[in-house]
């Protein structure tokens, strides 16, 4: 069985999804490293708690738990950069789907689905296929949404998906997905934080304005450490 980690990065022009697909062989042994990578910063740097939370935001902008690397920049890029080769040191997939969210509403209207909606429909249904070419199943784990009443929404929707399929020109029925789907606080969770890091790095990356050299550079060697996992990546311009 594979875990199904999901999490996204989002802003107003576009939406990103993340899948994290980890064999149940690697659960415990990537949680571990992830805790050790903040455990390590925690006794190299002050004022880092040790069961802090690897969040992609957070660490890039020093807030919240990093808030006491404010003005060390490279040792919170250094941490992002392992917790990354951590996750691509085990045997992972990575899937990403995003969606140009203003597009979207230009396009349909009202009728438009919400963007969260539409990622989570075309991760599904890529992880699915990939779990039917590998001879395998998978529980999907995300981090919980924003309103708590999205969750039987998307419930609903996995169980619809299993029972008639999906919408759209690739539409296909859900096999290899079981169950529904859980919700998990990404604090509680390593390997949703782990889905968190990619997410908002990937998002940061399509999105960046910035022309300094350095930080395309920082950003590029941070996703040269997990692009090997990547099995596929697609943003949809409706």
């Amino acid at each position: 069985m594979r875990l199904i980690y999901v999490d996204e990065s989002y802003c107003k022009a576009c939406y990103y999804v993340v899948a994290l697909l980890v064999p149940e062989t690697s659960v415990r042994p990537l949680g571990a490293a992830l805790d050790t990578v903040v455990i390590d910063a925690s006794w190299g740097y002050g004022g880092i708690n040790s069961q802090a939370e690897l969040h992609g935001y957070d660490l890039f902008h020093a807030q919240r738990d990093w808030e006491p690397l404010k003005t060390m920049a490279r040792a919170r890029i250094g941490i992002y950069g392992k917790a990354l080769q951590a996750i691509a040191d085990h045997d992972v997939r990575v899937i990403i789907r995003g969606v140009m969210s203003r597009r979207l509403v230009q396009r349909y209207g009202e009728r438009a689905s919400h963007p969260h909606s539409v990622t989570l429909w075309h991760l599904l249904e890529r992880c699915d296929e990939y779990l039917e070419q590998v001879g395998d199943v998978g529980l999907a784990i995300a981090d919980e949404p924003g309103q708590a009443d999205q969750q039987p929404e998307y419930r609903k929707s996995l169980r619809d998906f299993q029972l008639t399929g999906t919408r759209g020109y690739r539409s296909r029925q859900i096999t290899r997905i079981v169950d529904t789907i859980y919700f998990a606080p990404s604090t509680a969770s390593r390997l949703v934080q782990a889905a968190d890091l990619i997410a908002f790095l990937h998002h940061r990356m399509e999105t960046e304005t910035n022309t300094d050299t350095r930080v395309v550079k920082a950003n590029n060697a941070l996703w040269a450490r997990i692009a090997p996992r990547v099995i596929h990546s697609r943003c949809w311009i409706p």
